[in-house]
């Protein structure tokens, strides 16, 4: 992993790359075949937000839940427009903090929570447990530390996706995973509780010449509860689901070392309004 990027975290800035088809890596196919971590993680009950690298490992079937009033209507367009709304200022972990106590604000901590949970240092467990301690509401950070210890410490899930036991990449190799909001929807809102969709593309896998995982992007839609507890917008729970997913353009994949050098060099953002 490598220790660039705007947040205090590393690894948190944004590549996207279209891999059409065949590995540029070495001739594995694009996607390696991902169903048996799915269900391991599925089995150990994992309760965190799976927003990059353990979404490519679970896929979360429940339906989603729909809260929104009978007859409300979406805004015709662009629901995650900028509004002129100043980011917010501060930083805990590397991780925009004090959002505003609005709707909006609720969007931009989903937002930004969402890059911090689907980062490459979910891996470790020093930073997991500061992202998990900043994102999570206090009551239950607890529980979803220990499900996720057992989850990423896990050496058939680890092996399967590449990593030696300790979470690191093969010799050579970088481990990336990444996640790009692509815009938010608010379902429920209400004054310290809010529903907040995330819909966007994260990118997974192993950057290398060697590399018998490539880095591929999938796209994913999360629903966030969040509730304003100290101060600010924190998470209590989630869902997750495949999609909406576009048609890929028959584009040429960059090499491995372009990938790497992309990871390596280009920062994140902050989301805000």
């Amino acid at each position: 992993m490598s220790t660039s990027g705007e947040h205090g975290y590393p690894d948190t800035g944004h590549t996207r790359t279209h891999l059409p088809g065949g590995d540029p890596y070495g001739g594995a196919p694009r996607r390696t075949p991902r169903s048996s971590s799915r269900s391991l993680i599925t089995v150990v009950g994992v309760v965190v937000l799976l927003i990059a690298a353990i979404a490519f490992a679970n896929r979360d079937n429940s339906p989603p839940a729909d809260g929104s009033p009978k007859g409300a209507a979406h805004p015709p367009a662009a629901p995650t427009a900028a509004s002129g709304h100043t980011p917010v200022p501060t930083k805990q972990n590397g991780i925009p903090t004090n959002f505003p106590h609005t709707k909006q604000g609720a969007e931009s901590a989903a937002a930004n929570y969402a890059v911090a949970l689907g980062s490459a240092e979910m891996f470790d467990t020093g930073w997991r447990h500061q992202i998990v301690d900043t994102v999570y509401a206090s009551d239950t950070a607890a529980a979803k530390q220990s499900a996720m210890d057992r989850a990423y410490s896990d050496e058939r899930f680890l092996a399967n996706i590449g990593l030696a036991k300790d979470g690191s990449a093969p010799k050579g190799q970088t481990f990336i995973s990444r996640t790009i909001p692509v815009g938010t929807r608010t379902r429920t809102s209400a004054q310290d509780s809010a529903t907040v969709e995330v819909w966007y593309t994260s990118l997974f896998g192993l950057s290398g010449e060697t590399s018998k995982n490539p880095v591929t992007e999938s796209w994913y839609t999360t629903t966030y509860e969040l509730r304003w507890a100290e101060g600010d917008w924190k998470i209590t729970d989630f869902r997750q689901k495949d999609g909406p997913v576009p048609v890929g353009r028959d584009q040429r994949a960059s090499t491995a070392n372009d990938m790497t050098k992309a990871v390596e060099e280009f920062g994140g953002f902050t989301y805000a309004r």
